[in-house]
């Protein structure tokens, strides 16, 4: 286990272990399942033949008025492919991939050819990636760091990262995600539709087997073993929780921002492929030492304003941030991390195969 990772005990935790157990397709199935993905709902399916991969949408695990047009859904389906494409290649195929090939919850078809296995540093860094929401280090990313990130997705037809490592950048970043924040909590359906996500008990873990747990909270390790131990919140405390994490934490530590662009975020395909140049961005920082954590919290308002025709306040924020480059479909944070995160519970390849 590297520095900036933990693995905990429990079934629920044994695909991160035994990822590397499997053979042919569906070891990289077993890979896919460990990839980042929204309050971990792990929205995907798969089909798995001796010469491809079918990789679908379960539209039973959606988030509700938190994602109304299954944006976040999309993205984590990139992420799972990105993780799917990188341990194919490591098993010796070369993957051939088709974005949406035909009914809206078809999200990719990969067919394997035959090639040289590759175990490259991002397929190395797929059992040690975690999303962090600890506290980062007062310390700057270097330049030749963040050139070489943004370089990530020179292959990919129409996705860029955006980085706002400045001060003036991470202020209106960060500003911009404590007000979006503020009004997920205020709205109730949205409140609602994330609290039924959280996993408080180990029953609740092994039972689920997804969602949001305490030890993935960024929280000293002392501090969450107290948390398992006393009742659960309520959801209005957890909310106020949270946003003073997002307030006090996440974006008062942030070294810096990066934003995935792509030229319209309602294109289903574009969500795909923007995920997996997030997946390949999480990869890579966590092969460098870096601790990653993902915000969409403007997302979500700017999609809930669509949903309902609110004033389009968040829209026209994002859109004045991104200008020229696109349109803005996924954020996280960056920094050196103060502790190591822990892994998020996964579903068994039983669940997710079809």
């Amino acid at each position: 286990m590297s520095a900036t990772s933990r693995l905990q005990t429990g079934s629920a935790f044994d695909p991160w272990r035994e990822w590397n157990d499997h053979e042919g397709p569906m070891a990289a199935v077993a890979a896919a399942i460990l990839a980042a993905n929204p309050r971990n709902v792990q929205a995907w399916q798969f089909e798995v033949a001796e010469d491809r991969i079918e990789v679908f949408l379960d539209p039973a695990r959606e988030e509700g008025a938190l994602d109304p047009f299954h944006r976040e859904l999309y993205v984590g389906l990139g992420c799972a492919l990105e993780n799917l494409v990188l341990a194919a290649r490591a098993n010796g195929y070369a993957p051939k991939v088709t974005l949406m090939p035909g009914d809206p919850g078809h999200a990719a078809t990969v067919v394997l050819g035959s090639g040289t296995p590759d175990k490259g540093e991002l397929y190395q860094a797929i059992p040690l990636r975690r999303t962090n929401r600890a506290p980062f280090q007062k310390r700057p990313i270097p330049d030749a760091l963040l050139t070489e990130m943004a370089g990530l997705g020179d292959d990919l037809e129409s996705s860029s990262l955006m980085l706002f490592a400045d001060d003036a950048g991470r202020k209106k970043v960060g500003t911009l995600l404590i007000a979006a924040t503020e009004e997920i909590v205020k709205d109730e359906e949205q409140s609602k539709d994330g609290y039924v996500w959280f996993r408080k008990s180990k029953r609740e873990i092994e039972q689920h087997r997804d969602g949001n747990i305490i030890d993935t909270q960024g929280l000293a390790r002392p501090i969450s073993a107290i948390g398992k131990m006393l009742p659960r919140q309520s959801r209005s405390t957890a909310d106020r929780f949270w946003l003073r994490q997002t307030r006090n934490v996440h974006t008062a530590t942030a070294a810096a921002y990066g934003m995935i662009v792509v030229p319209d975020a309602a294109d289903n395909a574009c969500r795909v492929e923007g995920g997996r140049l997030l997946q390949r961005i999480h990869l890579f920082a966590t092969a460098r030492g870096l601790g990653l954590g993902h915000l969409n919290m403007f997302f979500v308002r700017s999609d809930r304003e669509r949903q309902t025709g609110a004033e389009p306040r968040f829209t026209k924020a994002l859109a004045e941030i991104t200008g020229d480059r696109g349109e803005g479909l996924a954020c996280f944070r960056l920094g050196y991390p103060t502790r190591p995160a822990a892994a998020s519970p996964r579903r068994d390849l039983t669940d997710v195969v079809r």
